[in-house]
């Protein structure tokens, strides 16, 4: 579905880096509240290493990070998916007397940016009163942001909500409910997850700060709740979607064109669907024009009239309100005839990506031959570039990732690609190589890593053919060569395996 993107950075980002502007900038004082609501706050402190997919072999250096979790109900702790991803170790420390315990992730989801912990202890949070959920903020209402003191006193910084709507999360798989509040938000050293409450229930958590405008993003209750639910469930499901995009329909002459006969109609124009979900299994077709969803109606810009917020685009009925295996109808209309279309929604999981959105806690696919460095391409590789990877990464791969749904009707493959070259007696001449899409290796097509292992076992003639979508289009190596001298790459380049496929 159309997301739109918006100028804000990651909060952990924005307070580790100007941290000192914003303590200039405090407004607000610890706050004397009861001991109570002290307690629904434990610090977590976490060290983890991610993964380098420049030299997928190995791990970056060691990272540590401090934050707040909101304490939940049957013993859980709510906090952000970010703060644990690629964690190696997780400790709880109770705010008041600073004892610590190991944790536990329980229940993860990279898209709606949400995590559940476990104390290893299962005693370690007696005697706190967990925050219940408000589930009813709207614009106009304030919030308060909870952060900790070093002495373990309860900095409390109130801000309004100004806005709620649909916007991409992080990871940038559709769209989901979000608040904007206009805070004065404070730097501490545990602010990297911040709860934000109303009348002492937990209302959000801090998405991203941006701290030149004063605005925050928050994940909402609604959202929480969600997943909290599906969190309840032996096999945690996720978010579900539909699998199609949108443009509003306020130009007539789409209107006109797709059989609309009245002027004054709503609903969007589908398009796109992707191949193998929802909305494809349903039917739904390109040039559609979808006027209702669960039995609420759509105007050209695609919002719906929601109960709480008002104006609000549909997709929060996909997200907020239904679960994966929910079957929701669709109002169409197809060349000006109304049907009805029954959808299914599932959730997407990663892998079902030709080009994986994100690949976290687990370690990048990668085989090495020769010196010649293959992967499988994920957005999780072009993020290396940093947070400008749309502009600094290669062209040629952001564009295939990005269109990789009107490229790719098959999901069941990966876009393997030459990452890199290691100077070696057998890449002589193609020292320089990089960011290529391989096509072939000894004439058979390569979908994934997996043929390429499998391809490279059978030479001919002595050589191994790689052919690739740019140029130099063929790269020969001597198959001899490459296997006489594996040990002594590995040696020179601390490669701990030449390749890694599981």
């Amino acid at each position: 579905m159309t997301t739109t993107r918006h100028a804000l950075i990651s909060f952990g980002l924005v307070l580790f880096t100007v941290g000192g502007a914003l303590a200039k900038k405090e407004s607000a004082v610890p706050a004397t509240l009861s001991k109570q609501k002290q307690l629904a706050l434990v610090r977590v402190n976490v060290t983890g290493q991610s993964y380098d997919y420049f030299r997928p072999w190995q791990k970056k250096a060691p990272f540590s990070k401090r934050a707040l979790g909101a304490v939940l109900s049957k013993g859980r702790v709510l906090v952000t998916a970010d703060l644990v991803a690629n964690q190696n170790y997780v400790e709880l420390e109770r705010a008041e007397s600073g004892e610590k315990t190991a944790a536990t992730v329980e229940v993860i989801d990279y898209e709606a940016n949400l995590a559940l912990l476990q104390p290893a202890e299962k005693t370690f949070l007696d005697g706190i009163t967990p925050l219940e959920i408000a589930p009813d903020t709207v614009v106009g209402d304030r919030l308060a942001a909870w952060q900790l003191e070093p002495s373990g006193a309860l900095l409390a910084t109130e801000g309004l909500v100004t806005t709620v709507q649909m916007m991409p999360y992080p990871i940038d798989i559709g769209q989901f409910l979000t608040y904007r509040i206009s805070i004065p938000l404070q730097y501490r050293e545990n602010s990297y997850t911040v709860p934000l409450v109303k009348k002492n229930k937990l209302a959000g958590l801090l998405l991203r700060y941006d701290s030149r405008s004063q605005l925050v993003d928050a994940i909402p209750a609604p959202v929480i709740t969600h997943f909290l639910k599906d969190a309840e469930s032996q096999n945690y499901r996720g978010f579900p979607s539909a699998g199609f995009s949108f443009s509003p329909t306020r130009d007539p002459a789409l209107r006109e064109f797709a059989g609309e006969k009245q002027k004054n109609a709503g609903g969007v124009y589908v398009t796109t669907v992707e191949p193998g979900t929802p909305a494809m299994k349903a039917g739904l077709q390109v040039g559609d024009i979808v006027t209702a969803v669960a039995n609420n109606e759509i105007d050209q810009n695609g919002n719906y009239v929601d109960s709480l917020y008002g104006k609000i685009e549909f997709t929060n009925l996909l997200t907020s309100h239904a679960y994966a295996g929910d079957i929701v109808p669709f109002r169409i209309q197809r060349s000006g005839n109304p049907m009805q279309l029954n959808v299914t929604l599932e959730h997407r999981d990663a892998k079902d990506y030709v080009s994986p959105p994100y690949n976290l806690d687990q370690p990048p696919r990668y085989y090495v031959l020769g010196g010649l460095i293959f992967q499988e391409l994920s957005r999780q590789y072009l993020k290396e570039w940093g947070p400008n990877w749309q502009r600094e990464a290669p062209q040629r791969l952001v564009y295939l990732d990005h269109f990789q749904s009107e490229l790719f009707s098959d999901r069941n493959r990966r876009v393997v690609i030459l990452s890199q070259v290691l100077p070696a007696n057998s890449t002589i001449g193609y020292d320089e190589l990089a960011y290529l899409t391989v096509t072939k290796v000894n004439g058979k097509e390569i979908k994934s890593l997996d043929d390429l292992a499998e391809a490279v076992k059978h030479p001919i003639e002595g050589f191994i053919k790689v052919e690739t979508e740019e140029d130099p289009k063929q790269i020969e190596l001597d198959a001899a060569q490459v296997g006489a001298e594996a040990q002594d790459l590995q040696e020179n380049y601390g490669i701990s395996a030449l390749h890694r496929l599981n």
